[in-house]
This record gives structure tokens, sequence and C-alpha cells, in this order.
């Protein structure tokens, strides 16, 4: 039996079936996790902070090889090699590019002169107005609750302030998890919901099984928010290395930084040069310390430790607080059908206003 469909602007925008969105977390959303949300008629998108543009187009022929759905490929706006990024995306056809930091109106209109649709991802209302005004097709809005880098207002305060700023569709993220969820974001006027550790949580998630079982075992009140790690609010699972980093001073965070930095540049290939522009360019109109300028820029190090090698005593592990109502795995094609089945015996035991 085919999951129930709800048509969105969402739906509408990108050619899926259902308006739910896997997002683009660095080390778990690869070729494998991002084809099945596909095929399951959600919009998958790959992780691509963590790969070389090699990888990056070798990864999009992947998905492509796996799929014939659209699928999406999150970059960072403020790297380097932000140009030849895009280029794959445009060469191998790649339907939606979206961004964790908001990309600039020069970027947003060769990404749609190319037939590429553009969602960033935005923690604030005025950053919405201001991507919906150089021409964005679509805003992403994460809420306090969600995993990763993230801010203080609460989804469901955020969510109807950009959902009244901005006549463009409007994803929400941050606490969701199942069809109450988006019963509720499409109530507010989203056009959809995304979620992450939702998916990172599923069969088809590359994650070591060690580290879903720590993510299983954590309730609501295992999730914390953290600066420690790269100097920005970034809501983490609690372990022994979080605490140690909130207690080590600025001496032991700095040669920490140096090694994740000489780590990273071993694996992804940039030199020197390279690393301490990215590093400049993310410290721009922020206070940060160079300890944290480093840490921040090869946090992809911190994460892979525990998402690819298993290493949770070496590694951080991003966390929305709903993962304290994740119990289970299941793959993504029955996690969505689930959603939606959900979704529809919501909507028929609504009382109605007469």
């Amino acid at each position: 039996m085919s999951a129930p469909t709800v048509e969105t602007p969402l739906t509408k925008l990108v050619g899926i079936r259902h308006p739910i969105v896997q997002t683009g977390m660095g080390w778990v959303a690869g070729p494998r996790l991002v084809s099945a949300v596909a095929n399951a008629g959600a919009l998958g998108i790959l992780g691509s902070a963590t790969m070389t543009p090699d990888q990056l187009r070798s990864a999009v022929r992947e998905v492509k090889s796996r799929t014939q759905a659209p699928f999406g490929v999150n970059l960072r706006a403020d790297t380097g090699d932000a140009d030849e990024r895009i280029r794959i995306l445009v060469d191998e056809g790649v339907q939606v590019a979206s961004f964790a930091l908001a990309p600039s109106r020069d970027l947003i209109a060769r990404l749609k002169d190319a037939g590429v649709v553009v969602i960033p991802s935005i923690g604030a209302r005025r950053h919405a107005e201001k991507v919906a005004s150089w021409g964005a097709d679509a805003v992403v809005v994460q809420g306090g609750e969600g995993g990763g880098h993230t801010g203080e207002v609460a989804t469901t305060v955020l969510l109807p302030q950009v959902v009244d700023a901005v006549d463009i569709p409007v994803v929400a993220a941050g606490g969701f998890c199942d069809g109450r969820g988006l019963v509720a974001a499409l109530a507010y006027g989203a056009a959809g919901v995304a979620m992450g550790t939702r998916f990172l949580l599923t069969s088809d998630s590359t994650v070591p099984d060690p580290v879903k079982a720590r993510y299983l075992a954590a309730s609501v009140q295992d999730v914390t928010v953290t600066r420690k790690v790269d100097g920005l609010p970034h809501r983490m699972l609690r372990s022994e290395l979080v605490h140690s980093l909130e207690r080590s001073g600025r001496t032991a965070a700095l040669l920490q930084a140096v090694r994740h930095a000489a780590a990273f540049r071993k694996l992804s290939g940039l030199g020197w040069a390279r690393m301490v522009r990215d590093g400049l360019a993310l410290k721009h109109g922020k206070e940060l310390t160079w300890s944290q300028v480093l840490l921040a820029a090869n946090t992809p190090m911190m994460l892979k430790a525990s998402m690819v090698d298993g290493r949770t005593d070496l590694g951080v592990m991003a966390s929305g607080q709903v993962v304290g109502l994740i119990d289970d795995l299941p793959s993504c094609a029955e996690l969505i059908e689930r959603i939606m089945a959900e979704a529809s015996g919501v909507l028929e035991r609504l009382p109605l206003f007469r």
C-alpha cells in the first residue's frame, strides 16, 4: 500500500511526492542515504562539505545510478572552491542546491540561470527576507531544537515569523520526526519539514551501529548546546569529550585545533593557505579566537571520528533534541510511508471548526 501524498509548494517546486527533506549532514548524507530518501519520494540532499570536489562528483554520479528521482547537494558558500563545486552541480544536472550559510546574490543568480533550485537554510527572519529578495526559491527554517549549528529561537516561534515575512516556500526544521510534526508545520504555513537526526537513525544510514545505539539511548536531557567545539552554538549529544572540551583552557583548545587542522589538511588535500582563507571567511563578522577558527574549519574531523570511525570518545555527535523521541531504525521508505500515514490519520482525527 502506497503512502498518502500531500501536494505543497515544495513538492511542486522540486518534483517530489512527499513534503519531506533529508538534510545534508556531513559524513552522514552520502549516496546510500540520499538515494534511499529520493526513491521513497522525499528530497535527499548530499552533504558535500566533507567531500573533495572529485568525491562530490563521484557521489553525485553514484546517486544518479541509484535513483531517477530529484535530489540535492548541500554546499558551503564561503569556501574557496565554491565555484568548482557549483560547476559540478550544473554539469551533472543536480536539481537542488542547499546552503548552510546564505549564498551571495550572484551565486543564487548563477544557479538559477542554470536551472538549479536554490534553498538556503536560515535561522532568523531577516536572513530569510534577504535571500528571498536575492531570488532564493525556498528556505529551510531551523529552530533552536535542531542539531548541529543552531540558534536560540524555537521553531514554533521562528517558523510563523518567516512564513509571514516571505512569499516563497518555507520548510520547517528543528524538532520534527513524525506525521504529527508534519501536520503541525503545515498548519503553521510551512510547505514541508526537513529532518536530520531522524534520517541519521535509519537502516539506510551508514553511521556505525554502536553510534546509532548511543543516539537511541539518549533522552531529551542528553542533548546540549556548547560553543566549545568551534565557538558557535552547536547542539550535540552530551559525552565525555564534550565535557572535556568545556573544561579545557585556551592552550589545550589551540593544540587540539592545530591537530585537527593538520588531520583535515591531509584528508582533504587542501593547502594551509587555502585553509587559512576559509578560516578568515568564517571568522568575518564573528567574535572567534584563532583556535575557534581552526576548530570551526575542521569540525568535520570531530564529526568523522564518530559518524565514520565509530569513535564516540574522540568525536562529537551532532543531534537535535528530537532524538529523545526516537527509538527505532526503520528504512527510509518505511519511515516516510509511516510519517505520511500518521499525518493522514492526524488530519482525519482533528476536530473541525463549525
